[in-house]
C-alpha cells in the first residue's frame, strides 16, 4: 500500500526492485545479529498471560515487519513495467508465480538442507546472497533496458465495475487459504509427523499448488470476457476444493495401508509424505493461486497506477491472510474443533463466490429470464454447499493418537476421548488389557504400562529425593501427570508448579489419569502455569529447588529447544545452591546419534551429572539425566532412613508398586557418570539453539 504513495512512478521499476531486495538483504543481517539485544530487552520487560503474549507479539512484530514490509513493495514496484489492464495485469500472474516458484525452492532449500547442514546464520548468509545477487541481476536488467516513464496519472482515475467487492472477495480467499493452511499444517503434522521437515514440506506443497494456479489464473486472466466473474467460479469451486482436501485428510489418508517402520530410509518415507501432501492440498491451492491474478484483471483499467492497483489487491488478500491464520490458529480449532472449522472455510468460500458472481454496483441487471437463471443458480448454489459442509467428517480418533501409524493399530486399541486444544491434539486410549494411553502429537507420551509408569515414577521420585531440601519444585511439560504427581507426594515438597504449553492436558489427565498420578491436579500445593516452558524460566526469575523436564520427543517440531545448551544454561541459573535437574531420554523410537547429541550436551552444562537406566529385558529402553552444579553426594542410609518414616508411606508405596523396594533398589540404576560417558561422547553433536542439531 505505501510504496506507490511514496516512491514516484517515474522511477525506475527495476532499479527500485533492486533497492527494495539489497533492503531486505540488509536488515535480514541486522536481525540476525540483533537477536540477542532483542531479547535481553525483552527479558527486563516481558511477564507471563495475556500482556507476555502482546509482548512477544510485539518483539516479533520488532525482528519481522521491517524486512516483510518491504517483501510486500516488491510486487507493486515490479508491477509498473505493465500498464494497468486486464492483459497488463495478467503478465503479473506469472510474476507472481515465478516468485511463489522461488519460495517453493526456498522452503525446501532451507528446510532440508541449510538448516540441517549448517545453522540459522549460515542459511541467513545465504539468503542475503540470493538477494544481493537478485538486487544486481534487475540493477543490470534496469540498465538494459529503456524505462518508459509513463504520462502523469490522474489522482481519481476511473474503477473498474464492481472493485470493491473484487477487494472483499480476495481478502476472503486470503482468509480461507491461511486458515486451511494451518487446519491442514496440523492434521497432516499428526500423519506424517510433526518435525520440521513436515513443515517445510507442506509449505512447499502449498506454495507450489498457488504458483501452479497463479500461472493458471494469469493465462484466464487475458482470456476471459469477465474476470470478476471467474473469480467467483474459483472461489465456488474452492468449496468443493475445501471439502476434498478435508475428505482427503480424515477420512482417506489416515487409513491407507502404509507402515513407515517397514523402511528406515527417511527419504522413502518423505517421497510418499509428498504424494500424500500433493494428493491433498493440491486441488484447493490451484484455485487460491488463480484468485489473486483474475483479482487484478478484475480490478484492473486504464488511468491508474499499476502500483497502487496491485498494493491494493495484495494488501487485501494480505490481511485476508492474517485475519485468517490467527483466527484458525487461535480461536477456531479450540473453540468449534476441525471438522467445523472447515466447514466455516467452505460457507466463507461460498458467500465469496457469489459476492463475485453478483451483478456490480451500476451494471445492467439483464433480462427477466436471466434475473431467474441467476436465482435458481444461486439456489443450487445453496444445495450444494449444504451438501458439501455435510461431507466433513470430525477429525478420527486413531490419527490423533497414533499418527501416521494409525493404520497398524485398527482394532488393537480404543480411542475414547480425543480433544483438539490451541497448541496440540490430545487423546486418550485404552488398550484390552487395561493399560491407558495418553496421546499428544500423534504418539503415546505417557501410560500406565509398567515400564512406563517405572520410568514415570522414577523421573519423580529422584528429582525430590536427591537434592537435600527439595521445597519448591518446576515441572516442565504435564503429560499424564505421573511425574508431577510423584514428586508432589515428597513431604518436604512444599510448592510444585506445572508448566504446561497445552490448556487442555491438565483436564484431561485430572479426569482420566487422577488414579495414577495422585490427582496431582486437585493438589493445593500444585499450580499449573499454561506457557511454554522455555519462555516461563526465560521471564520469570524463581529460583528452584529442583526441576525436572520430560517434554515431547526431540524430533516433534520445537521440542528441540528443550535440549540445547542455551536451555539447560538457563535451568542451571534457576536453581538454588545443592538444587537438582532431571531429564527424560528415550532410547526407542531414535538413533545412537540423536541419544549422544542429548546426551552430550546436557553434559556440557552439567559437567557432574549423571545417568539412570530403565532397562526392559536387560536392554536400554529409556533413561533419567541427573545435574547438579555440585558433585552429587548420596547418602543411601539417610534416603532409606527418610523412606521409613509414617509421612514417606505414600512414596515409599509408589516406589514399590514400580518395583522399587528400598533406596537401594532405586539407585541402583545408576548407569554411569560424566567420565564413564566421555569416550562414547567424544563424537557427539552438541545441540544449541542456533542449529539445533536434534
Amino acid at each position: 500500500l505505501l510504496l506507490p504513495r511514496f516512491v514516484d512512478p517515474r522511477r525506475d521499476p527495476l532499479r527500485v526492485y533492486a533497492a527494495l531486495e539489497l533492503g531486505i538483504g540488509a536488515i535480514a543481517e541486522i536481525v540476525l545479529f540483533g537477536m540477542p539485544l532483542v531479547a535481553g530487552a525483552y527479558a527486563a520487560w516481558a511477564g507471563t498471560g495475556q500482556v507476555g503474549i502482546l509482548l512477544r507479539g510485539a518483539a516479533a512484530a520488532l525482528c519481522l515487519l521491517p524486512p516483510t514490509f518491504l517483501m510486500g513493495a516488491t510486487l507493486p514496484a515490479v508491477s509498473r513495467r505493465v500498464e494497468a489492464t486486464q492483459e497488463g495485469m495478467s503478465w503479473l500472474g506469472f510474476f507472481y508465480a515465478g516468485n511463489t516458484v522461488g519460495a517453493v525452492a526456498g522452503s525446501l532449500l532451507a528446510g532440508f538442507y541449510l538448516l540441517r547442514v549448517f545453522d540459522v546464520a549460515g542459511a541467513t548468509f545465504v539468503a542475503v546472497a540470493l538477494n544481493v545477487v537478485v538486487a544486481t541481476t534487475a540493477y543490470l536488467l534496469s540498465k538494459a533496458s529503456v524505462h518508459e516513464v509513463p504520462a502523469p496519472i490522474r489522482q481519481k482515475g476511473r474503477r473498474a465495475p464492481g472493485a470493491a467487492t473484487v477487494y472483499v472477495v480476495i481478502a476472503i480467499s486470503g482468509m480461507t487459504a491461511l486458515a486451511a493452511e494451518v487446519l491442514w499444517t496440523r492434521l497432516l503434522s499428526l500423519l506424517i509427523g510433526g518435525t520440521v521437515y513436515t513443515f517445510s514440506l507442506l509449505l512447499a506443497v502449498f506454495l507450489f499448488g498457488l504458483g501452479i494456479g497463479s500461472s493458471g489464473g494469469a493465462a484466464l486472466a487475458a482470456r476471459v470476457k469477465s474476470p470478476r466473474a471467474a473469480l467467483g467460479w474459483c472461489q465456488m469451486l474452492l468449496c468443493a476444493g475445501i471439502a476434498w482436501s478435508a475428505y482427503m485428510l480424515t477420512v482417506s489418508l489416515p487409513f491407507w495401508p502404509v507402515n513407515p517402520s517397514i523402511t528406515a530410509d527417511i527419504w522413502l518415507n518423505f517421497q510418499l509424505d509428498v504424494v500424500r501432501a500433493l494428493w491433498a492440498l493440491l486441488p484447493p491451492a490451484l484455485l487460491w493461486g488463480a484468485s489473486f491474478p483474475l483479482a487484478l484483471a478484475a480490478v484492473a483499467a486504464r488511468g491508474q497506477d499499476p502500483g497502487r492497483l496491485v498494493g491494493g489487491v495484495y494488501a487485501a488478500n494480505t490481511v485476508g491472510a492474517i485475519a485468517g491464520s490467527l483466527g484458525a490458529s487461535m480461536l477456531l480449532v479450540a473453540w468449534i474443533g476441525s471438522q467445523h472449522a472447515q466447514q466455516v472455510l467452505i460457507v466463507l468460500s461460498a458467500v465469496a463466490g457469489l459476492l463475485a458472481l453478483s451483478p456490480a454496483a451500476g451494471e445492467e441487471p439483464g433480462s427477466r429470464s436471466a434475473g431467474f437463471a441467476r436465482g435458481a443458480a444461486f439456489v443450487a448454489a445453496i444445495v450444494a454447499v449444504g451438501f458439501l459442509v455435510r461431507t466433513v467428517a470430525p477429525i478420527p480418533g486413531m490419527l490423533v493418537a497414533y499418527g501416521r501409524y494409525a493404520p497398524t493399530w485398527i482394532g488393537l486399541s480404543e480411542v475414547f476421548y480425543v480433544g483438539e486444544g490451541i497448541n496440540s491434539s490430545v487423546a486418550v486410549s485404552r488398550r484390552p488389557n487395561g493399560v491407558l494411553n495418553y496421546h499428544n502429537a500423534g504418539k503415546v507420551q505417557a501410560s500406565s504400562e509398567p515400564q512406563d509408569m517405572r520410568l514415570q515414577r522414577m523421573l519423580g521420585h529422584l528429582t525430590t529425593l536427591v537434592p537435600a531440601n527439595p521445597r519448591k519444585v518446576l515441572v516442565i511439560g504435564c503429560g499424564a501427570g505421573v511425574t508431577a504427581g510423584a514428586a508432589s507426594i515428597d513431604p518436604k515438597v512444599q510448592e510444585l508448579t506445572i508448566a504446561e504449553i497445552e490448556p487442555l492436558v491438565p483436564r484431561v489427565v485430572s479426569t482420566h489419569f487422577g488414579d495414577h498420578n495422585f490427582h496431582v491436579i486437585e493438589n493445593p500445593k500444585v499450580r499449573v502455569h499454561i506457557d511454554d516452558a522455555r519462555h516461563y524460566l526465560f521471564v520469570k526469575k524463581d529460583k528452584y529447588d529442583a526441576i525436572t523436564s520430560d517434554p515431547l520427543d526431540p524430533w516433534v517440531k520445537g521440542a528441540a529447544m528443550l535440549y540445547t545448551t542455551e536451555f539447560f544454561e538457563l535451568v542451571k541459573s534457576r536453581l538454588n545452591p545443592g538444587g537438582v535437574f532431571t531429564l527424560f531420554v528415550q532410547l526407542y523410537e531414535t538413533n545412537t546419534e540423536a541419544v549422544k547429541s542429548e546426551v552430550g550436551t546436557f553434559l556440557q552444562a552439567f559437567p557432574n551429572g549423571v545417568a539412570f537406566g530403565n532397562t526392559q529385558d536387560g536392554q536400554g529402553y529409556d533413561m533419567v539425566l541427573v545435574g547438579q552444579v555440585e558433585p552429587m553426594r548420596l547418602n543411601l542410609d539417610e534416603v532409606d532412613e527418610r523412606l521409613s518414616r509414617p509421612e514417606y508411606a505414600p512414596l515409599a508405596r509408589s516406589l514399590a508398586e514400580v518395583g522399587f523396594y528400598s533406596a537401594v533398589d532405586l539407585f541402583a540404576t545408576y548407569a554411569g557418570g560424566s567420565s564413564d560417558l566421555a569416550p562414547w561422547l567424544r563424537d557427539a553433536s552438541i545441540n544449541r539453539d542456533r542449529n539445533l542439531r536434534l
